[in-house]
């Protein structure tokens, strides 16, 4: 049994995963820009909802792909004299994995929470600090240029990537470099921000803060 298309076509699905992911970095985008331009609420809103409607693309496909993937497997281990419905077998295991679908799923999406994650820490930028300004200006736009120094540099950060485990951020170079070096001695990585007590920095758990470094970089315009 030749299954070369079948492996072309399973393929061609996985790239269209590459597009559902881009869709979903631009979504994030504009839903900063538009908190960043103190957009109304709802556009915002709008722009969650379409990462919903991406989040459950990405789950269907997953579901596809993975369906065919184990009708595959299956058929090639077992070598059947008669080859089975392979069309009709995987759409059985679709609707079966497409069941158990619940909310949870897509709130789960690396992507989504991605989404999440960088737009309450761009409101927290743009809008956390209102009550501190009505009471000194200054000493929150200190606090604000304290959070744009690196732990480790102590400069101001340039690519600023935040650990989704304690929520700290640093220079990406810097980070990348005291993970790897600690890599070679055997040893885990102390988060540098003082006082913290997350033990183990790991680069998988690093991702790009692109909240902060858009407030860096309009203070530097400044």
């Amino acid at each position: 049994i030749s299954f070369n298309a079948i492996d072309a076509a399973l393929s061609s699905l996985k790239n269209c995963q590459s597009y559902i992911n881009s869709g979903m970095d631009v979504a994030t985008q504009v839903a900063l820009d538009l908190v960043e331009s103190f957009n109304d609420e709802e556009d915002v809103n709008n722009m969650e909802k379409v990462m919903l409607e991406y989040a459950t693309m990405d789950r269907e496909l997953n579901h596809y792909i993975k369906a065919y993937a184990e009708i595959i497997n299956q058929v090639k281990r077992e070598k059947p004299e008669n080859l089975p419905d392979l069309e009709n077998l995987a759409q059985e295991k679709f609707l079966e994995m497409e069941s158990k679908n619940s909310d949870s799923d897509l709130q789960g999406n690396e992507k989504y929470m991605y989404f999440k994650d960088q737009l309450k820490e761009m409101r927290k930028q743009y809008h956390g600090n209102d009550t501190i300004e009505e009471i000194d200006e200054d000493i929150a736009v200190t606090r604000s240029q304290m959070n744009f120094i690196c732990p480790i540099t102590q400069m101001t950060m340039k690519r600023p990537v935040r650990n989704k485990v304690c929520g700290h951020s640093y220079e990406e170079d810097a980070i990348l470099e005291m993970i790897q070096t600690q890599k070679q001695k055997k040893k885990s990585v102390r988060c540098p921000k003082m006082g913290c007590s997350h033990v183990d920095v790991k680069g998988s758990d690093l991702v790009p803060d692109e909240a902060l470094k858009r407030v860096i970089d309009s203070q530097n315009k400044q």
